[in-house]
This record gives structure tokens, C-alpha cells and sequence, in this order.
């Protein structure tokens, strides 16, 4: 049997972004953002109802201050505690995990969607995404950029504005575009 063009996007394998079923999710997602966006004036427990209704997983605490935008949202999995500052973004084609205690401030852009390198294949629409793991108590400032694939260990800093393109240990401090460890 094979893979729908949504069962091989969530694996990270190359897929067909305008497959009907992966607009349809995209257009639901829109609908929620939209209501979630406008819904700054709403009580944090209405607003933390609208998260669950949408993302893959919301631990208990956990905050997403609007405007907030993503992909889909259902690959999303927040744990307890996260807090995400206004203007994020997340690219959600593959799973995008935050661990407990992570904060997360204004502007940043989490992207696990991926092009092909191949111009060919680029030419020719398909997509692949690759998963990103924060994770717990980890600080990540102000426009920051997390890249596909990329891993933040427990307790890490990621200074503002850098640009994650590789894995941070537990721990580390990272800065920079594109982001290196501080030593």
C-alpha cells in the first residue's frame, strides 16, 4: 500500500505540497489561525482551548501569544509550561517538539520544512521537512532562525537573532549567523 502525500510529508520524505488533502489541512489551518490571531483579548483559558483544538500536543501552562503562525499545527507538540512570545512562526511539516520550561521570544521562525538542493526537483514543487526537537528550559531569544533537522539540548541559550543551522548540546550558548557555540 502506498503513502499518502501526508503520511510521507510527516516522515520527512519528499511529498507533493498541492495534494488536496494537505490544502485542505493547510485551509483549516488558516481558519484556526485566524480565530486564534484574533483572539488576544480572550482569556488564556479560551485562547489555551483554541491550542488544543489545533496542535498535536499543549502541556498544561503552556502559552502562545498572537499573532502566531504555522504550517499545519497538528505536528506541533508543546510541553508543560512553554511559553512562545508574539509574531512566531513555526513550519510544522514534520514534527516541531518543545520541551517543559522552554520560553521562546518575539519574532522567532522554527522551520523543519526543507527544498531540495536538486533544481530539478525544486522546478518541480516537491517538498520534504525534517523534524526539530527543542529541548526543556531552553531560552531562545528575540528573531532567531531553527532551521530543518536541527536539535537544541535541555537548558541551552540561543542568542537573539542567530541563525540555528546545527545541533546544540544540552547546556551550550549559541549566537550568531550562523549561530556557533560560545566557548
Amino acid at each position: 500500500m502506498s503513502m499518502s502525500e501526508r503520511q510521507k510529508m510527516i516522515s520527512g520524505l519528499p511529498y507533493d505540497p498541492g495534494d488536496p488533502e494537505l490544502q485542505s489541512d493547510q485551509a483549516s489551518a488558516k481558519q484556526w489561525m485566524a480565530r486564534y490571531n484574533a483572539s488576544l483579548a480572550s482569556t488564556a483559558a479560551e485562547r489555551r482551548e483554541l491550542l488544543r483544538q489545533r496542535l498535536g500536543e499543549v502541556g498544561e501552562g503552556a502559552v502562545i501569544r498572537p499573532p502566531f503562525h504555522c504550517d499545519y499545527g497538528y505536528n506541533i507538540r508543546l510541553g508543560r509550561g512553554v511559553f512562545l512570545n508574539f509574531n512566531c512562526i513555526v513550519l510544522d511539516v514534520c514534527e516541531v517538539a518543545i520541551g517543559d520550561q522552554t520560553q521562546i521570544g518575539p519574532g522567532v521562525q522554527i522551520l523543519a520544512a526543507d527544498h531540495p538542493r536538486d533544481p530539478a526537483e525544486r522546478a518541480a514543487g516537491i517538498e520534504f521537512g525534517r523534524p526539530i526537537v527543542i529541548g526543556r528550559n531552553v531560552w531562545i531569544g528575540g528573531g532567531a532562525l531553527i532551521l530543518p533537522g536541527v536539535t537544541i539540548g535541555d537548558d541551552a541559550v540561543i542568542g537573539a537573532g542567530a541563525v540555528v543551522t546545527r545541533d546544540v548540546p544540552a547546556g551550550a550558548t549559541a549566537m550568531g549567523n550562523p549561530a556557533r557555540l560560545k566557548v
